[in-house]
């Protein structure tokens, strides 16, 4: 489990991080259809990032994986209180260098319109926890973003605020000019 005690979607999700069912009842998919997508989508999809990262890695001696997604600001079945607009997730610092860590969260930290931590309630799931071995010349970084950051409002049809995606986005820009200027023998 990936955190302990908490709530998991799974590889196949059935239900929402706050319980939702995402299928009519009777209609989730059984035990067949999920190996089925398993096959047909997240393995072939994960051998194209290691096929990738290896790539990298032999053309330049190391790769950086920035695994980005976003979640809502609050849900109560998963973790109390509100998120950071920020959440970076090294597994502990096992996924990366501290050094780059260090530099993410440093420009994060000069605008004061979002808050952040690194390894607060995400420290980075599979693929961070899966593909980030700085001793071999792979970090990998886990940016969850609380969608307050980018939307109008975190309820269907979820608007997005162009304004705050753009603010949103330079931001961002920022942070992967940062780990494409990243060196590791630095």
């Amino acid at each position: 489990m990936l955190y302990p005690g908490r709530p998991s979607t799974g590889v196949v999700p059935t239900h929402t991080f706050d319980g939702t069912p995402l299928y009519l009842a009777g209609q989730e998919p059984d035990e067949a259809e999920i190996q089925e997508r398993i096959s047909s989508y997240w393995h072939p999809y994960h051998n194209a990032i290691t096929a990738e990262l290896e790539r990298l890695r032999a053309k330049w001696g190391w790769a950086i994986l920035w695994d980005a997604h976003s979640i809502r600001s609050q849900i109560p079945h998963l973790f109390e209180g509100t998120l950071p607009t920020l959440n970076f997730g090294t597994n502990s610092g096992a996924s990366c260098a501290a050094s780059l860590a260090e530099q993410l969260v440093q420009h994060a930290a000069q605008n004061s319109n979002y808050t952040h931590v690194l390894n607060g309630r995400f420290k980075g799931g599979y693929t961070t926890r899966h593909y980030g071995q700085p001793q071999n010349g792979i970090h990998a970084v886990q940016l969850e973003l609380a969608q307050s950051a980018y939307l109008a409002s975190e309820d269907a049809p979820w608007p997005m605020s162009l304004p705050a995606a753009a603010q949103l986005g330079q931001l961002i820009e920022g942070l992967l000019k940062l780990a494409i200027a990243y060196r590791p023998d630095r």
